[in-house]
């Protein structure tokens, strides 16, 4: 193994005095990326376009099928209404079965068709939509930026994002009276009352990536490295000790509870650097913080806090001039 990538959850959700802060404040910390997990992911992959084309890797990955087409992510959603408009509080993860994703899909079927535009059920989770090659699209906001948030800021804008406003609304009135949103009402499921649209592009060309193994069970980072030719492992301890047999790069998507990632993967990252497994640990957070840490950084005993970023310590050193 030559680099080890990690890609963690929100620096936030560690505490300020926890064991993985101390162990970050020993190594270098760099100017800071977007914030987001398919920021973090996209870095380790280079494909044609300026974005993921979720919707198509994904539809490939799993229905050998995205041939030359458009494809659009239409993910079923909970919204929840609000004085001042709505807020997305859950997109994907709805607990749907097949059969209720197909009676759900069968209503709004009508809908997209005459449209244009296919809705096709890749999973019960995963939905999407089938466009023709030449269409133009608006931007779309991927769920992990429109959580929580309201959903008129992130809805498609302009002229452009007219039409798609428009099947947004079409399809929340369609799915708020489908009545099998009554009977998950009934088990104390959310409703599935919207679809979000995101993940627009056709399958690329090409995908490259100087990985050798990547250790995830994230639908999304599989398709990249089923695309790219790298090797795909589960992001376990046993996954991790098995690395000594690879050559290269790999990445580990460690997004999970911090109190396991200190407990179980905090001692074995700490010996990968100890024993040479890895020539540095390149360590990632969603929340956009960026770390490198070196064997020799152990040493670095007087450090005790995490510094500023290059960008932010050159502002605040300005002051002492």
């Amino acid at each position: 193994m030559s680099t080890l990538h990690l890609i963690l959850p929100p620096l936030t959700r560690f505490e300020t005095s926890s064991p993985l802060r101390r162990w970050l404040a020993r190594g270098d910390r760099s100017v800071e990326a977007q914030r987001g997990r398919l920021v973090a992911l996209g870095a380790a992959f280079q494909l044609p376009g300026a974005s993921l084309p979720v919707a198509a890797l994904l539809r490939d990955a799993i229905a050998h099928d995205a041939g030359e087409y458009v494809w659009l992510c239409a993910d079923p959603a909970h919204a929840q209404a609000e004085m001042a408009g709505a807020r997305l509080f859950a997109c994907g993860d709805l607990d749907l079965s097949s059969e209720e994703a197909e009676r759900f899909a069968a209503s709004l079927r009508p809908l997209f068709g005459d449209a244009g535009m296919p809705l096709e059920i890749t999973t019960p989770q995963r939905w999407c939509l089938r466009l023709p090659r030449e269409a133009k699209l608006p931007e779309f906001t991927a769920p992990e930026d429109a959580l929580g948030a309201n959903l008129l800021d992130h809805l498609p804008q302009g002229e452009a994002g007219r039409r798609w406003r428009a099947l947004f609304n079409e399809a929340q009135v369609i799915l708020h009276a489908h009545p099998l949103n009554r009977v998950r009402r009934m088990r104390g499921q959310m409703p599935v009352n919207a679809l979000w649209f995101w993940g627009a592009g056709a399958l690329p060309m090409w995908i490259k990536s100087p990985l050798t193994v990547l250790a995830s069970d994230d639908d999304i980072a599989c398709a990249l490295a089923q695309r790219a030719k790298v090797a795909v492992a589960a992001p376990t301890l046993d996954a991790f000790d098995a690395l000594d047999r690879h050559d290269g790069d790999a990445l580990f998507d460690l997004e999970r509870d911090p109190a396991i990632i200190e407990r179980d993967w905090l001692p074995r990252l700490e010996l990968a650097l100890r024993r040479g497994r890895a020539a540095y640990i390149d360590a990632a957070f969603v929340s956009g913080e960026h770390f490198r840490i070196k064997r020799w950084h152990r040493w670095r005993y007087w450090r005790r806090d995490i510094s500023l970023p290059p960008q932010a310590r050159e502002g605040a050193e300005g002051g002492w001039g």
